[in-house]
């Protein structure tokens, strides 16, 4: 959600649409590559992507897994070298053992689902022309530079606009045209709209979901299985959502294909999920210090008693309001934890104070001071994880170029303020800090180049893990040009080569560097 946010991992202003579609058949066997049936545009020419997508398509085990749902819908994502997500939206027959797949970067989870049902429609009734005009018009057809909702209509021809207008039938008024609304970035995901946001709630009961929540905030390795492709990949990435107006930051994969299951055992944190016909490998490799939940049993593993982590106060109105608004239509359920995240992280606005020369820094003592002691122990530690380091990065960007954070969590932070009777307006509370100067205060990006932190390998890692995800079959060679390239931290890159070379060769590596 929010993808105008800075700090997610969205493509800001994508070109296109989507960049490929195409039709997979399933492999005959477990050392086999999926076949390609159809691909649009016919001369796309990207050939790892040939090579790699369709083996997404397939994440399970296939000599266990014989008959299942009649359809699934399910969405893997990919990093590319930017750091950026590409969805690849994912609708799986069985009877035909065949998968439909749109590549994108628009987090448009129900337009595409509607969309792929629309092109199986065409592809039973033999109806090719019409699927690759379809494909055609939505391929050229430029997206709305707007902030809210788009609305695509089929009929005569494609209409994409910010307007929502009715539905229009073919001439004659037999039919009514598919008519898609993409989710407006600027509000919360709500029940039942959100389908991602709908599966994981009526699939996880509170009492895991908070447990989740935690394991998250506290960036631990978290592993979902289930037996269903479109309930784990919701679940995976309406996860994800319940941090806003963080994000992760490190390894991402909703849905992991056979030939990756090695990602498991990453040392780094990681959020992944995994068909239940491969629960048993997985298993097999030696987990330590992984957070399990199985879907399908809901039923939670932990090592980690993260609970106690976390300010009593703000866990048991967290969990009130799930179980107030667990079975209730509307935005409750992302309200309740949109709240959970300002009170936990509202506070980053006291802490910020200005130098004479005008420009906004992050004071983490300040941060730290005048807390509850339950609180403050809380943020000591989440000042060195990486989402929240992210977050000060981007709050301090937007407000030393002049502009005023403004999106919902700071309308949050507002209420939660104003019920303890504090409540400051962005403008208020940077016009005080203009007048009163103060001093230079080291922030947090400057602490961040002056020192390794263990945060900062975990970064180094998330870079270098997706780089991997994006080259599977990287080399040393191209491990120490990512070094100097992308600048790694050495403590990073140094988790990342024990997993990929051992300790004996990793210790030679780095001494090259």
């Amino acid at each position: 959600m929010h993808s105008d946010s800075m700090g997610s991992r969205l493509k800001q202003n994508p070109e296109r649409i989507f960049y490929w579609f195409f039709e997979a058949t399933c492999p005959v066997a477990r050392d086999k590559d999926p076949g390609l049936l159809f691909q649009f545009p016919e001369d796309f020419s990207d050939e790892e992507s040939c090579q790699t997508l369709p083996r997404f398509c397939f994440p399970y085990d296939i000599q266990k897994v014989r008959d299942g749902v009649a359809v699934q819908h399910f969405t893997f994502v990919l990093t590319d070298l930017e750091g950026c997500q590409r969805f690849g939206f994912c609708r799986l027959t069985n009877s035909t053992h065949t998968c439909l797949c749109i590549l994108s970067y628009l987090p448009w989870f129900e337009v595409f689902y509607k969309l792929l049902n629309n092109l199986a429609d065409y592809l039973t009734k033999g109806q090719t022309n019409e699927m690759k005009v379809l494909l055609a018009a939505l391929y050229q057809q430029p997206i709305p530079l707007a902030n809210g909702s788009v609305t695509l209509q089929m009929g005569e021809q494609l209409l994409v606009s910010t307007e929502v207008s009715q539905p229009v039938g073919h001439p004659g008024g037999q039919k009514v045209v598919p008519y898609f609304i993409a989710p407006d970035p600027r509000s919360l995901p709500s029940i039942p709209e959100n389908r991602n946001l709908t599966e994981l709630i009526v699939a996880v009961d509170v009492g895991n979901l908070l447990q989740l929540y935690t394991s998250m905030l506290f960036e631990r390795r978290i592993l979902i299985f289930a037996s269903k492709l479109s309930t784990l990949t919701s679940c995976v990435h309406a996860l994800s959502a319940v941090l806003y107006p963080m994000y992760w930051q490190h390894i991402f994969i909703p849905v992991l294909p056979p030939h990756l299951l090695d990602y498991c055992c990453a040392p780094m944190p990681y959020l992944i999920g995994v068909h239940t016909s491969l629960s048993e490998k997985v298993r097999s490799r030696g987990l330590e210090e992984v957070v399990i939940l199985n879907v399908d049993t809901n039923t939670l593993e932990t090592p980690f008693d993260d609970l106690k982590g976390i300010p009593s106060d703000v866990m048991s109105g967290l969990k009130v309001c799930l179980k107030r608004q667990a079975v209730s239509p509307g935005s409750g359920v992302s309200r309740a934890f949109l709240k959970a995240q300002a009170l936990l992280f509202g506070g980053y606005r006291d802490a910020l104070q200005s130098h004479k020369d005008g420009e906004i820094w992050f004071n983490e003592e300040l941060f730290l001071a005048h807390k509850s002691p339950s609180m403050r122990q809380f943020l000591q530690s989440a000042v060195h994880l990486q989402f929240f380091k992210q977050f000060i990065d981007n709050r301090l960007d937007i407000l030393n170029k002049g502009k005023d954070p403004d999106d919902l969590f700071e309308e949050e932070i507002l209420k939660c303020d104003t019920t303890t009777g504090k409540g400051k307006t962005y403008q208020q509370l940077v016009g005080n800090l203009k007048k009163g100067g103060g001093a230079l205060i080291l922030n947090m990006r400057s602490k961040a180049n002056m020192r390794v932190s263990e945060g900062q390998g975990a970064f180094a890692v998330r870079r270098a893990g997706a780089f991997c995800l994006h080259y599977q079959n990287i080399s040393l060679h191209d491990l120490l040009y990512l070094s100097q390239a992308k600048g790694l931290a050495k403590s990073g890159l140094k988790n990342l080569l024990m997993h990929k070379v051992g300790s004996c060769l990793c210790g030679y590596v780095l001494q090259l560097i």
